[in-house]
């Protein structure tokens, strides 16, 4: 009989939307750093174009090896935690059983009322209770690496396209500025969607991001203009 594939959480779906819209961020401006500095070294097409090429490469190697390292060392640091809340019950429940009350109490929740949920929590299932309230994660709900990293392996190309495109095709007198502009709309929107993800202030984290875009192409642009 086949067996119902487990469905992912929101918080999971949501992880690997983040991966993905980052590795995007850092297609568009890791390529844009790379051929925008390239052009103010060369005027070759050809030696700009496959300097992008080379960073939308290695770079997407990077972002996906990242990012399945990353996931894996939380997903071992979540273990641990479970593996300690695990011998702490076992070792001190009625602390363990405190330590929640008294969190809620802290809050300002009526301490009956703090008692009668903590107890109906640690009835429930003690663990995931125990390890929510310390760790702040959820027993089971991981982060698949995988999926985290060919979500970044798809991204860091997907976003790295506009600036090759950009710095590619356009005239040469209009390659630089219009590459600029479009790298300027590019990272707006992820900036945008990223601030949204983080639960983060949406114009500060906007805005962040174009300031660091903008100063990685004008630094990478003015150092290959010093060699040119």
């Amino acid at each position: 009989m086949k067996k119902n594939k487990k469905k992912s959480t929101l918080a999971q779906r949501i992880n690997v939307l983040r991966a993905s819209v980052m590795g995007a961020n850092d297609g568009i401006l890791s390529v844009a750093g790379i051929v925008v500095g390239v052009a103010g070294a060369a005027t070759s097409s050809f030696a700009i174009f496959i300097s992008g090429i080379a960073g939308m490469i290695a770079g997407t190697v990077s972002m996906a090896m990242g990012e399945y390292v990353s996931v894996n060392t939380q997903k071992d640091a979540q273990r641990k935690a479970i593996e300690t809340q695990t011998v702490a019950l076992d070792n001190d429940y009625d602390g363990e059983y405190r330590f929640i009350r008294d969190k809620y109490v802290a809050t300002g929740i009526n301490p009956e009322l703090a008692d009668q949920a903590t107890k109906e929590m640690m009835e429930k299932d003690p663990l995931k209770a125990t390890v929510r309230e310390r760790f702040g994660f959820n027993v089971g709900e991981y982060t698949n690496p995988f999926s985290a990293a060919i979500a970044s392996m798809i991204s860091f190309p997907t976003g790295s396209i506009l600036p090759l495109v950009s710095i590619s095709l356009l005239p040469r007198q209009w390659r630089v500025i219009g590459t600029f502009l479009a790298v300027v709309v590019a990272l707006s929107i992820t900036g945008y969607i990223a601030a949204i993800l983080g639960n983060a202030n949406r114009r500060n984290g906007t805005v962040r991001n174009v300031v660091a875009g903008i100063l990685t192409m004008l630094v990478t642009y003015g150092i290959g203009h010093l060699f040119a």
